[in-house]
């Protein structure tokens, strides 16, 4: 063997261990790359499958709990279902408010523009809850029924019919009367749209009290977010909610 054939071998032999050793990336950029493949997967998840919400009021006691100054329930909307399917009477939906459900709805961003900049960024990978006015009730009729409850009449009626509904608590004060003392109706809903009510009628700002409005209380199933599958926390509520239909 030649010296020059020598030389060769062992540049090969160089040349060959260092194929089988790449170089190491540096760990901030591992770090970097497995914070960026989160955000993405949170955005994808948060937008397509499912999202985290928080109940803040009492307005669907006693199915979801929820008030001023206490822990409510946090819930698991599902935002496949209706990709196949409309809204059906007794679902629970979170919907974004319509115009005139949005009168009292205060922004909850900051005022200073950083932080508010970091507040949208938040919003969009599910950390912060979205600038919007999300209500969450229950479907009581889909477009072309026609819903009323009448002083002289028995209770909430769909279609002529009384309505079955276990979900309302009697005993919450203001439940166990007539149409919880708010008549309306009757109201055809539109097509494409629902008519929605809180399980604690006398505590829930519903369909019932935007009559006046250009969807006559109703809202667009375009609205919808998506449906309510779980209480996920506290641990000591966790549980599926339940879709019964009161028709």
């Amino acid at each position: 063997m030649t010296e020059s054939d020598a030389h060769e071998d062992s540049t090969d032999s160089t040349e060959s261990a260092v194929a089988d050793h790449p170089r190491k990336r540096p760990l901030w950029r591992e770090i970097l790359i497995l914070v960026v493949v989160a955000l993405v997967l949170s955005v994808v998840i948060q937008n397509f499958v499912g999202r985290i919400f928080l109940i803040p009021s009492e307005s669907m006691e006693p199915t979801l709990h929820g008030c001023t100054g206490c822990t409510g329930d946090k819930i698991l909307v599902d935002r496949i279902s209706y990709r196949f399917g409309d809204p059906q009477p007794g679902d629970v939906v979170v919907f974004k408010g319509p115009e005139s459900w949005n009168d009292e709805y205060k922004s909850i961003r900051s005022d200073n523009s950083i932080v508010r900049a970091f507040q949208g960024l938040g919003s969009i990978v599910g950390l912060v809850p979205p600038d919007e006015n999300d209500l969450v009730k229950r479907v009581v009729a889909v477009g072309g029924q026609t819903v009323q409850c009448l002083s002289e009449g028995e209770g909430l009626r769909v279609n002529g019919k009384p309505l079955t509904e276990p979900y309302i608590d009697k005993r919450i004060p203001g439940n166990d009367t007539s149409c919880q003392g708010r008549y309306f109706g009757p109201v055809t809903v539109p097509d494409g749209n629902l008519w929605v009510m809180g399980d604690n009628r006398a505590h829930s700002k519903d369909s019932r009290f935007h009559l006046d409005d250009e969807h006559s209380g109703t809202v667009p199933i375009d609205n919808v977010i998506g449906k309510v599958q779980l209480i996920v926390l506290p641990f000591s509520r966790w549980g599926t909610v339940s879709s019964f239909d009161p028709q």
